[in-house]
């Protein structure tokens, strides 16, 4: 067969294919002809072998073939090209992932009559179920990110003497990142804010076992200092290798009683009409030493006083130049307007961040929680 016909003939075909031209396809195949592939195995007869493109067509409904390299050697023509679509279909024992997909195969075709009497077709399997699983892990973080984001406590709390914010944002699709804003029966706020060491979804998925625990603690109506023991020992009892966590954990009471105790987390800023405080009294990281005792200190708030919270992901943000954004960037964001209200110097924060880092990768979450006394209520 000419080299021109052949590649004309391929063409035809693969165009067909991609206008998902059944009828065509049809006229293209000897009557007696056989397709050899991976995914509907050995098919005998044009009519046969027609409905294994309209069972393609009904999986990949988006199908698109480009074709690449096309050899030709007498009546056999190889063919390299590369297939985009949306996977509706099911490879190989797999459930359909309903993503993206694009996949390399080879098509050797033999040709007799300007028809095609073979098609054998080779597909790179190992990448096609590289590709599928890395969709379906796409699809599975998604998801994980959207319940992650439900775990997180509200972003805006208000009551009579006091409103919190909170924001937070995961340098992978899920973080080890947490905040909790919570309000006892007696009326105190219990703000909480930690770090689970690592990334990903093993680190997530402490996270949110942290938040569980904390959950079921804040219910004894004990202090920080208290609680933070307990889940120290709960999470060593554990032995998860290597997982520790960083914690602050304090009670805002309506007279303006801050009670805190710190796990080994940044220093939280407190924002008075004296300065700037930072809260430090507490322990180690959670999960390094069993049976250690934390400690909580207590601060008693005046109107207008504020709590920063933040991860070391906000002070350690670098720039292009490898430069960290640093504490006092983040003291001197929070101090040019202290008196904003509490959502607005939130996003100031998270804007001069933003603005300091660029379009640079992030290597670690990002989370900050601002909480404002209002007055003794």
């Amino acid at each position: 067969m000419e080299r021109d016909a052949a590649i004309a003939l391929v063409r035809d075909l693969l165009t067909s294919a991609t206008r998902h031209d059944t009828a065509r396809l049809l006229e293209l195949y000897a009557d007696d002809a056989v397709v050899i592939s991976p995914l509907f195995g050995e098919v005998r007869g044009s009519t046969a072998i027609a409905e294994t493109w309209r069972s393609l067509f009904t999986g990949l409904a988006d199908f698109k073939a480009d074709v690449g390299h096309v050899l030709v050697d007498g009546d056999r023509i190889a063919v390299l090209a590369e297939v985009a679509a949306t996977d509706a279909i099911g490879w190989f024992g797999l459930s359909p992932t309903f993503g993206p997909i694009r996949y390399k195969l080879v098509l050797l075709f033999t040709v007799k009559d300007g028809r095609v009497i073979r098609d054998e077709r080779l597909y790179d399997s190992v990448g096609i179920i590289e590709r599928l699983e890395k969709v379906r892990l796409d699809k599975e973080l998604r998801t994980a990110a959207a319940v992650q984001r439900m775990l997180l406590s509200r972003t805006h709390h208000r009551t009579p003497f006091s409103e919190s914010v909170g924001d937070s944002v995961a340098c992978r699709a899920i973080g080890g990142d947490f905040f909790e804003i919570l309000e006892s029966a007696n009326g105190d706020i219990g703000l909480a804010l930690g770090d689970v060491a690592g990334k990903g979804p093993a680190a997530a998925l402490l996270a949110s076992m942290l938040q569980g625990m904390l959950a079921t603690e804040v219910r004894s109506a004990d202090g920080p200092a208290a609680i933070l023991t307990r889940m120290n020992r709960g999470l060593a009892a554990r032995n998860i290798e290597s997982r520790f966590a960083t914690i602050v954990y304090a009670v805002l009471s309506p007279g303006g009683r801050l009670v805190y105790s710190n796990a080994g987390h940044n220093a939280p800023a407190l924002i008075t009409r004296t300065g700037v405080h930072r809260l430090t009294t507490g322990g180690p990281i959670l999960g390094a030493f069993p049976e250690i005792a934390f400690e909580e200190a207590t601060v008693q708030l005046h109107a207008s006083d504020t709590l920063v919270m933040f991860t070391d992901g906000v002070t350690e943000a670098r720039n292009v130049s490898s430069d960290e954004f640093g504490e006092a960037r983040l003291l001197a964001s929070i101090s040019t307007d202290c008196g904003a209200a509490p959502r607005d110097l939130l996003r100031r924060i998270f804007d001069d961040v933003r603005a300091f880092c660029r379009d640079t990768e992030q290597a670690d979450d990002i989370t900050v929680t601002v909480t404002r006394f209002a007055g003794a209520s």
